[in-house]
């Protein structure tokens, strides 16, 4: 008899062929292999884009065997919506995510449905996000902008282009570790990654490779980068238990993130946060926040490089609205609706925590066409729901911010553009992402003309979470209309820090 887990599902990944009882009437792709599956031509660098190849030829549910497992993709806007309903669809950990389990355990991200620390950590960690809460993270967001911005300035003093995704990797680093922690990597003050990101970037690629090997000969295939992986979980492990250390013996950090984890007690069962759970939540934010905010940002630069006539229209918004105000204000990055159309489009064609799955909670048959057992999974492309032609038109794939106007988002359907996850796992920091992000977009974009590379394409590089691959701008420093002042560096003085949450795109 299988063994299974409280919930009484089987115990270990469950595959396809266990949960959908109709699955030979899902297409796959041709040529399969015995034993190996749908292997032929696949790139196992690019899963993503592999699938999503897949999807444009099969259809809106397609199935992959890979090592005599099955999985089931769905894209179509209307499976999709379905899979939204929270009365017969929940989060389902699994592939890579799952994966991610030691190192993060039980964090929001990757905790099952039923484990309990994931409603504790919630609740605690909540009011963080109240508008309150969020005009404090405002300053500090400024004051690493500007640290961004100092950077650029000596990079076009000397003539070089500048590395957009790495430069966005420190910027959204430091605005975690110093809102929420009340940490300084001095990511700008180094010539190379900080070893915590080398650390990051390394457990993200292993759990990616995990699904591209059948699991019993992971441990011989893998053993070098398995003892890497080691490696890497202990650094983060240390990096974080020094970080909790030295906040207990330097007393509070003014109400930011760690003091809620490390002193607040849940409203009605006045439960605390364990020590070990402690240590995987600061591990999840750091981790899986910063890396899909810089993914979005550097994402949105190449499409406003690639669009000058897109990017002239956000600045001219970025003028209009700040005007000579040296340092804008919280409430004057909501005013930038337009620039914020751009963000969201980058995130409709890239968005950068690019799946999601669910399971169904009972029995049931999807979109009144496939049946589906309790337990049983699929996993939501979003990249290809954000494309649906019958969503957003035969030129889904043009770049184009306007497809969010206020009359166009509210013309379309709903659970049509997810970049944050959807239910009740959904990002718990999506508006400090958006706003962040905003912010940036409209520092850069007051500051500087960006000149791209004519010669560059964009390739897209797979870590579970997806960015531009080596993509660089050239920099040209604008010349300000009349009246408007030149924005000026915040000072980090220190004040204003207290409840400044990190948590920037990770679905919970």
């Amino acid at each position: 008899m299988a063994e299974t887990t409280e919930t009484g599902l089987p115990k270990g990944f469950r595959g396809a062929e266990q949960g959908w009882p109709e699955l030979h009437r899902i297409p796959h792709p041709a040529r399969r292999v015995p034993l190996l599956g749908d292997v032929l031509g696949v790139d196992r660098r690019r899963p993503l884009q592999d699938s999503m190849r897949f999807g444009r030829e099969l259809g809106p549910i397609f199935r992959r065997r890979a090592f005599g497992n099955e999985f089931v993709f769905v894209w179509g806007a209307r499976l999709a919506a379905d899979l939204a309903d929270e009365s017969r669809f929940a989060k389902h950990v699994g592939l890579g995510v799952a994966n991610l389990r030691p190192v993060v355990g039980d964090g929001l991200f990757t905790a099952y449905n039923h484990e309990p620390n994931w409603q504790l950590a919630h609740d605690v960690l909540a009011p963080g996000f109240s508008r309150e809460a969020m005009e404090t993270y405002h300053g500090m967001m400024l004051s690493v902008a500007g640290r961004l911005t100092d950077h650029w300035d000596t990079e076009l003093a000397a003539g070089r282009t500048v590395d957009v995704p790495g430069d966005m990797t420190k910027l959204t680093l430091e605005t975690i570790a110093r809102t929420g922690f009340g940490h300084d990597f001095g990511s700008f003050e180094r010539d190379r990654p900080h070893p915590f990101v080398s650390a990051m970037v390394g457990t993200l690629t292993y759990a990616q490779r995990l699904n591209s090997v059948p699991g019993p000969l992971a441990p011989l295939l893998l053993r070098g980068a398995a003892r890497r992986n080691a490696a890497d979980i202990a650094y983060l492990n240390r990096t974080v238990d020094e970080l909790v250390a030295t906040r207990h013996g330097s007393g509070s950090g003014a109400g930011d993130l760690l003091d809620r984890m490390l002193e607040t007690a849940h409203p009605e069962t006045g439960e605390r946060l364990s020590p070990e759970n402690v240590r995987r939540q600061v591990i999840t934010f750091l981790v899986a926040g910063h890396e899909t905010t810089s993914g979005a940002l550097s994402f949105a630069l190449y499409y406003l490089a690639r669009h000058p006539e897109i990017a002239a229209r956000a600045r001219a918004e970025v003028d209009r609205v700040w005007g000579d105000t040296p340092a804008p204000g919280y409430d004057q990055v909501a005013r930038l609706r337009y620039l914020r159309r751009v963000l969201d489009e980058s995130l409709r064609l890239w968005p950068t925590a690019p799946a999601y799955a669910r399971e169904a909670r009972h029995d049931t048959v999807l979109a009144g066409e496939h049946p589906m057992r309790r337990g049983a999974w699929t996993l939501v492309l979003l990249p290809l729901l954000h494309r649906d032609p019958e969503v957003w038109g035969e030129d889904a794939e043009r770049f184009d911010p306007d497809r969010f106007d206020a009359k166009a988002v509210r013309a379309r359907q709903p659970h049509t553009f997810k970049p944050f996850g959807t239910g009740a796992r959904a990002c718990i920091g999506r508006q400090f992402a958006l706003h962040e992000a905003t912010l940036v977009l409209g520092l850069l974009l007051r500051r500087y003309e960006l000149r791209p590379d004519p010669a560059y394409r964009l390739q897209v590089t797979e870590r579970l979470t997806v960015m531009p691959e080596g993509l660089r701008l050239g920099l040209e420093r604008r010349t300000l209309p009349a009246g408007t002042a030149a924005p000026v560096t915040v000072p980090d003085d220190g004040a204003g820090s207290a409840a400044r949450c990190p948590v920037h795109g990770a679905g919970e």
